[in-house]
């Protein structure tokens, strides 16, 4: 299944290039772009984290690890807090007791729960105005309320026991309760609080990037026991080159399925762009949260409920799941996208009017 699915993404690659070289005529040469052009920002967000991943470990191994021995949980869960790309995967591989174990954490969870802490939720808060926030913060209640469901399919199509997933999973249903009381109750400090966690991560990627890059060009050690960043550059690139193609299918998805998606909002209760939404998030979650100004105020509670889980699935996670772990890519589709549309489901029922 994974072969095919990167069959489909190079098909995707050679149709957007082609289009490129004969001017754009289809406007998947833009697409086949587009992905390549993201290599900057992508690095410039992760390759930093990526390079500090050791010394976190060796923090948290120090400071929590003891804790979660004397309560049996594995501390490899600790690193899906972070996004999969965002160091989630290196650093749960680093604090796991098993191989397993970190690789549900860092490829499953981080590509859930992490990406919605660390990107989605604080990137969303900043984007959206504030009238719009209240719906945003529903979807997302809704979404982190359906997140259990991912997390189980994921953890089983990796090989994990039912009752392993939900011992391994329990601090982030734990964190992820905590977070729905935050955004329920008290959603202008939450929002105060996301956008200074977004600050520090960011803080943190740009010091690993420029210690990287010092002890690239000079030989000279800044911080020993950084990863090398050409390591992290390496799987910036993976994620670059998948999205070459995943770009171009997924604007191919979206003319295809234009008339599916159209009666889909029409029995919703959905306008076009709330539908058109759910296909880019499935992209990025960016271009779906800066639609939200054109969607109705259920397309708003639905896109970002979907987001929560099913955000990227087709692109950067997908692509860094391929350069990392590719027996994982099955699983983490079935797990974003099983999420996702859990989510968006619920919100659709829990936002019916009247």
């Amino acid at each position: 299944m994974n072969t095919i699915i990167m069959w489909i993404m190079a098909a995707g690659a050679v149709i957007g290039g082609v289009d490129k070289i004969c001017g754009n005529r289809l406007g998947l040469g833009k697409r086949f772009e587009e992905g390549f052009l993201l290599l900057g920002t992508t690095a410039l967000s992760m390759a930093g984290i990526i390079c500090l991943t050791p010394l976190l470990s060796m923090l948290l191994k120090a400071a929590v690890v003891p804790l979660c021995d004397w309560s049996g949980l594995d501390p490899g869960i600790l690193g899906g807090i972070l996004a999969i790309d965002m160091g989630g995967y290196q650093l749960s591989m680093e604090l796991a007791g098993t191989p397993d174990v970190g690789r549900y954490a860092g490829i499953i969870v981080g590509a859930t729960f992490g990406c919605t802490i660390t990107f989605t939720i604080p990137v969303g808060m900043g984007m959206i105005s504030g009238e719009e926030r209240p719906l945003f913060a529903k979807g997302m209640l809704i979404g982190l309320g359906m997140m259990p469901v991912s997390l189980l399919l994921g953890g089983l199509f990796c090989g994990l026991r039912v009752t392993e997933v939900l011992c391994l999973s329990l601090p982030v249903f734990v964190l992820s309760l905590m977070l729905m009381a935050g955004i329920r109750f008290f959603p202008h400090k939450m929002i105060r609080g996301f956008g200074y966690f977004a600050a520090g991560i960011g803080f943190l990627t740009t010091v690993g990037l420029v210690v990287g890059a010092v002890e690239y060009m000079t030989g000279f050690q800044i911080l020993k026991g950084i990863a090398p960043i050409e390591e992290a550059m390496a799987v910036v690139s993976s994620i670059g080159v998948v999205l070459l193609g995943s770009l171009p299918v997924a604007e191919l998805l979206r003319r295809i399925l234009e008339k599916p998606l159209n009666w889909i909002g029409s029995r919703t209760g959905m306008n076009g762009n709330s539908v058109a939404g759910l296909l880019m998030g499935i992209v990025s979650p960016v271009p779906a949260i800066a639609m939200m100004k054109e969607m109705d105020a259920r397309g708003k509670v639905v896109n970002a409920a979907f987001l929560v889980c099913g955000a990227s699935a087709l692109a950067a996670h997908m692509g860094f799941a391929y350069g990392t772990e590719p027996e994982l890519v099955v699983p983490l589709l079935v797990s974003k996208l099983a999420g996702g549309l859990c989510g968006a489901g619920a919100a659709v029922v829990l936002s019916r009017k009247g």
